[in-house]
């Protein structure tokens, strides 16, 4: 990560930095490992999340696969109906750093693969969701991560430079094409280690979290 440029925005990710969001170890939970990995491996069920995340329409996509594997029917429609149990908990050292940033004036924006209707439940279920300066959510913008058009878009609207933005995302090819980009990065791995980073960087302090 480059030091030397002043951050002038911080970009989140939001699943798996600001929400958990690990569905096979939920499906294993609710079938059983044996029947979750027979169930992955027979429908690509990131595949149909992604359909969701380039603004498909939630429930249709989600029953609509899972017309098309009867085998599978309920458990694929749990994607849809019990989506909350499936995006959570919340990771509070991570939302902690948000209102931290927030409060000490740092512009804070989201760029996530987020559907229109997954986004919605989530806001209503997570209301730091709606404490953001500026959005992106691919389901709005007809595009996802790590494409370089959704982060020419950002760039294109939020009024900063590319090397002024610091992003963390939990996925490589999406921080590798936020390098390509100019921006500075942290491949997020862990809450604790991402408020380090702000820390070492001055953009909040220890007290604040």
């Amino acid at each position: 990560m480059t030091q030397n440029i002043p951050v002038t925005a911080v970009v989140f990710d939001i699943g798996n930095v600001l929400i958990r969001w690990q569905p096979e170890e939920l499906y294993d939970q609710w079938v059983g490992q044996a029947r979750r990995e027979d169930m992955f491996a027979a429908v690509d069920l990131h595949f149909m999340n992604e359909l969701v995340d380039r603004g498909g329409d939630f429930r249709q996509v989600i029953y609509d696969t899972a017309d098309k594997h009867p085998a599978y029917r309920d458990e694929i429609r749990w994607w849809h109906d019990r989506w909350l149990d499936l995006a959570g908990p919340a990771i509070d050292l991570s939302v902690a750093t948000l209102r931290a940033l927030k409060t000490r004036g740092v512009p804070v924006f989201a760029l996530s693969n987020f559907g229109i209707g997954t986004f919605e439940v989530g806001e209503a279920a997570y209301d730091f969701l709606s404490e953001f300066d500026r959005r992106y959510i691919s389901g709005h913008m007809g595009v996802t991560k790590p494409s370089a058009r959704i982060y020419q878009m950002l760039e294109d609207d939020c009024g900063h430079a590319p090397g002024g933005l610091l992003f963390t995302d939990d996925r490589t090819e999406n921080i590798d094409a936020a390098v390509q980009r100019g921006w500075q990065t942290h491949h997020f791995t862990s809450p604790r280690s991402w408020a380090d980073t702000l820390i070492a960087r001055d953009l909040i302090k220890e007290s604040d979290l």
